[in-house]
């Protein structure tokens, strides 16, 4: 038997690059999967159905194409309907779908971020919002035996969530959301046996293409790491939503060609009490002696991961 047979997956963002590849590994593993993408321009401002369509059709019946953004009202809905509706139910949830509009936070527009947030974040809990009750509903019925290992939910985020980049204010706070809601997803579904993770992915795509370098070592690190190939993220998506992964829930990967990471997640690393009354020269002190030598870095991702991949 296939890793994934008898499971169905829902794909945001699933027409091309990662998610492309995501899907085609899923259905590897003998799932189904229901792909949800407008072929829209990296910047959300064109769509172009017909990619979404050619996509899906040497696929044959394993995949069905919803040529539409998940962004718009009603088609996560739709999404979940269709999964049921074709493949008899839904089991996971991979959200990969994202727009681009870059600006300086001091140039930035007030639209493009909000179009930004709105595909980037927005796109992913209306996924999960239309998904879980599904999955919820999955744990009680005991879908796929018992105890219910099925249901899993991964969203690709970005290392510029993380550390940060130039003139990613938009793009950079909705994958830092994403991670957020990836957490928050994992807690609300624990008891349902549902397992929630967020991935970092490291591959060539239309992001890291529209990435401009700030300097000669950034020029390098594009020209170099971020030629990577997609297939090792697409595999370690298929993982996490295999029974393997069941106890593997919360946590924040990356993949970089051979590369794993587990990331940390924020949590305190120095604490202080102050005295009654501290004055700011007191703040000053304890930041100074206690605090800055923890600080991190002011870096990019592109800096922090300059080195070559292994591939």
């Amino acid at each position: 038997m296939s890793a994934l047979a008898g499971r169905v997956a829902l794909v945001t963002g699933g027409a091309r690059g990662i998610g492309a590849a995501i899907v085609t590994e899923l259905v590897a593993g003998g799932a189904r999967v229901v792909v949800v993408d407008d072929g829209a321009t990296i910047d959300g401002r064109s769509s172009d159905p017909s990619v979404t369509e050619a996509f899906a059709a040497p696929f044959g019946e394993a995949v069905i194409p919803i040529a539409q953004s998940i962004a718009e009202e009603g088609v996560a809905e739709r999404a979940v309907e269709q999964a049921r509706a074709h493949f008899g139910g839904l089991d996971i949830v991979v959200n990969c779908a994202a727009i681009l509009r870059d600006g300086f936070i001091f140039k930035a527009d007030p639209a493009d971020v909000a179009a930004v947030l709105r595909v980037n974040l927005g796109g992913a809990f209306a996924a999960l919002r239309a998904a879980s009750p599904v999955l919820r509903d999955n744990a009680k019925t005991e879908r796929g035996g018992a105890p219910y290992a099925w249901g899993r939910i991964v969203n690709i985020v970005s290392t510029a969530g993380l550390y940060g980049n130039y003139g990613q204010a938009a793009y950079a706070a909705a994958k830092a959301g994403l991670v957020a809601l990836t957490r928050v997803a994992a807690l609300d579904l624990a008891r349902s046996g549902v397992t929630a993770n967020a991935l970092a992915p490291f591959a060539a795509t239309r992001v890291t293409e529209s990435i401009v370098p700030q300097n000669e070592a950034q020029a390098a690190y594009k020209a170099g790491a971020l030629r990577v190939g997609a297939a090792p993220v697409a595999r370690f998506v298929s993982y996490l939503c295999s029974t393997r992964a069941q106890h593997v829930s919360g946590q924040l990967f990356g993949v970089r060609g051979r590369e794993v990471f587990l990331f940390s997640q924020p949590r305190p690393v120095a604490r202080e009490t102050l005295a009654a009354g501290a004055s700011l020269d007191d703040l000053a002190t304890v930041v100074e002696r206690a605090f800055s030598p923890w600080f991190t870095a002011l870096e990019t991702d592109l800096d922090a991961f300059s080195a070559a991949p292994i591939v």
